[in-house]
């Protein structure tokens, strides 16, 4: 069995309530692979101001910083882990500021961003999914999730995006687990459907050298979209892992090609691992 092992694991934390399931997440990925865990802290703060002075740090972001920090120095207790201040208060300097230290690690940890948090720049996390050159690991913002890998899901398209995703999970994924390879297409395509049953194979005998066996399954799609047809074929299979490419440019919107990727971070309902 040849499986590719994690090194270093980057997590964002903030002073959320819904920090500690991804927190719990990362240390135990952390203890199975024996990395290296660091905690970045990184949020939205105004300096506080003083007549026409500012003072930075803010005092509600010092606390914030503190109650992150004492929330991941007891998770953490025992493992090679590091905690980070980014130190960065307006979104202009926060995201490049992120996206430029994410570059250093082998996984990146992000939770999903909940639509009225407002400490957390809308566009971070396809910034740092697009920008960064890592993979990364979005967890939703409901629900826990203890472990993963043991029943991925992996959805592949026939991309470089895919490809590298493909390969960017291995180390997440569990020796004995139930993997699935699904494909999508649209009605009528049989022409597309038989090159992917190909390819499909292919993707299978990839995983297959590194440990993982896996089934191959094609869906054609019906009333549902592209997402919620995987998202649907995921919870059938119970999984707890969904394994997909992110497409993106590096114009605004990032995600121009990727509207299935936005709409996956939008409307998620499991940890999803996105590689560009």
């Amino acid at each position: 069995m040849i499986l590719m092992t994690l090194r270093s694991i980057l997590l964002h934390v903030t002073a959320s309530p819904r920090c500690e399931a991804r927190l719990k997440l990362s240390v135990e990925l952390a203890r199975r692979s024996d990395a290296r865990l660091t905690g970045l802290f990184a949020q939205v703060a105004a300096p506080h101001r003083i007549g026409v002075a500012s003072q930075w740090p803010s005092q509600d972001y010092r606390e914030a910083g503190e109650t992150a920090r004492a929330a991941f120095a007891l998770a953490t207790e025992g493992l090679d882990a590091r905690f980070q201040d980014l130190n960065r208060g307006a979104e202009a300097d926060m995201v490049p500021q992120f996206v430029d230290y994410a570059r250093h690690f082998d996984l990146i940890v992000l939770g999903q961003r909940m639509p009225d948090h407002s400490l957390i720049p809308p566009d971070l996390h396809e910034q740092i999914i697009v920008q960064s050159g890592r993979p990364v690991l979005v967890t939703p913002y409901v629900g826990t999730f203890p472990s993963l890998g043991a029943r991925p899901v992996f959805a592949w398209s026939d991309s470089r995006a895919c490809a590298r995703a493909f390969a960017d999970a291995i180390p997440l994924i569990a020796p004995d687990a139930d993997a699935l390879i699904v494909s999508l297409s649209k009605p009528g395509d049989e022409e597309g459907m038989a090159y992917r049953k190909e390819s499909l194979a292919l993707a299978a005998d990839h995983l297959a050298r590194h440990g993982v066996k896996a089934r191959t399954e094609q869906i054609v799609l019906g009333e549902l979209g592209l997402m919620d047809s995987l998202l649907n074929r995921a919870a059938d299979h119970s999984a707890d892992l969904l394994v997909m490419g992110a497409f993106g440019g590096f114009r605004y919107p990032l995600f121009s090609r990727g509207s299935g990727s936005r709409y996956l971070l939008k409307h998620m309902t499991l940890p999803a691992l996105f590689s560009h």
